[in-house]
């Protein structure tokens, strides 16, 4: 059992912790916080020991990793630090804002020999699952384009001075939120992008960032990619795959921290459509499973090191092409 320490008890700080307790590879048993008296009727319930030391913490022999769930520009010096202490560190999402941030996070792992998971748990879905095996087999034929949502109102209520709202830790409106998860099954599925264009709106909400995002990309294997984050409005997800036998789109009933199903529907030529429906499954501990595992040398973390560094350098041309209005080529 992988004993790990986390780093904030906000809203998906919590999540993780909860959604680990039944887990048979990593418990989380410390967490690490500004002021303990908010969280200690939370970490009571939950078993954990409650600090406000991030070196206590890495000097602990009895952690092995460490969960991060902290403002974005605190991912690099905590990341390092968890690798130059020894310690298998998981990053919740952006793993960085910038490309040179993310390679030295990427690197100080590798030289350090520790595991670096990253916290997209939208790879796990089983609709998700099957829509990458449908692309990887080339049962769509050749991939034209590809579009995506993922938009909500779970935080319309954080007021305008925390860091959710704020451009320099949360650039691009909903792109850091939820955008960076479409990005990242863009470049697992497609491969790296060598153009972005985007554009943010400001419609409702106070703050820095806007609460609109859409952006396009053109990948180096051939297709263009699409992808909207919207701050204000009911739940929507939804991802489509239009290839030149067929088409596969699949929608959600609920955010991931909430159990729902999701509906596959797959229309090849000549044919009607068919939908399949896949239950709900624990993709938030799926992943932290595979990366307690990783750890441990039982298996492979099926994130790359081109694929983390190559979402990070869309999401720097995303925020670059969102404030000057023009295309930007990724070099």
């Amino acid at each position: 059992m992988m004993r790990a320490a986390i780093l904030g008890l906000g809203w998906w700080g919590k999540t993780i912790v909860q959604r680990m307790a039944a887990s048979d590879k990593l418990r989380v048993v410390t967490a690490v916080e500004l002021r303990v008296e908010p969280h200690a009727e939370f970490a009571a319930a939950n078993g954990l020991k409650l600090t406000t030391s991030y070196d206590e913490v890495l000097a602990d022999p009895e952690i092995d990793a460490i969960i991060l769930t902290t403002p974005n520009t605190l991912h690099r010096p905590q990341v390092e630090a968890a690798a130059r202490a020894g310690k298998h560190v998981f990053c919740e999402k952006p793993l960085a804002l910038t490309l040179a941030d993310a390679e030295a996070m990427v690197a100080a792992c590798a030289d350090a020999g520790v595991t670096l998971g990253l916290g997209h748990e939208r790879r796990f879905e089983l609709a998700m699952v099957e829509l990458r095996r449908m692309v990887a087999a080339g049962e769509l034929g050749t991939i034209m384009h590809a579009e995506a949502a993922f938009s909500h109102d779970k935080l319309i209520n954080v007021p305008p001075t925390d860091w959710r709202r704020s451009k320099k830790e949360s650039p691009a409106a909903g792109m850091t939120a939820m955008g960076i998860h479409l990005t990242d099954a863009f470049v697992n599925l497609f491969g790296p992008a060598v153009s972005v264009y985007a554009a943010t709106a400001h419609r409702v909400l106070e703050g820095e960032n806007g609460d609109v995002v859409s952006v396009i990309c053109r990948h180096a294997s051939g297709p263009l990619t699409y992808l909207n984050a919207t701050l204000y409005t009911p739940l929507y997800l939804r991802f489509a795959v239009f290839g030149t036998d067929a088409w596969a789109e699949f929608r959600n009933e609920s955010h991931p921290d909430t159990v729902g199903s999701a509906t596959l529907t797959v229309m090849r030529t000549g044919q009607q459509p068919v939908t399949t429906e896949y239950d709900w499954t624990d993709t938030v501990r799926a992943n932290l499973d595979l990366f307690a595992d990783a750890a441990a040398g039982r298996g492979t973390y099926p994130f790359t090191d081109a694929e983390k560094l190559g979402n990070i350098a869309i999401l720097e041309a995303i925020v670059k092409s969102a404030e000057s209005g023009e295309a930007v080529t990724l070099g």
